[in-house]
């Protein structure tokens, strides 16, 4: 899934955070909300501007991140 054709980030919105385009919605707000339990429907009825493909696209960027993140070893 390319990620980018569902999340931008816009200095203008949210200080620049990662956003579902077209809203407020923070990538790491979905993130969050996902970490504590919350499921896909859930969101999408707390959101309803939310589609699962958003959710979906806020993942796999959230796997591309972390995907290319630098580890600094200290030994």
């Amino acid at each position: 899934m390319d990620y980018r054709a569902y999340i931008e980030s816009n200095p203008n919105i949210m200080l620049g955070k990662p956003v579902i385009k077209g809203t407020r919605i923070t990538a790491e707000l979905i993130l969050q909300r996902l970490s504590e339990g919350a499921t896909i429907p859930q969101l999408i009825e707390a959101y309803p501007s939310l589609k699962t493909e958003d959710i979906m696209a806020v993942l796999a960027y959230a796997s591309d991140i972390m995907a290319n993140e630098t580890i600094i070893a200290v030994a």
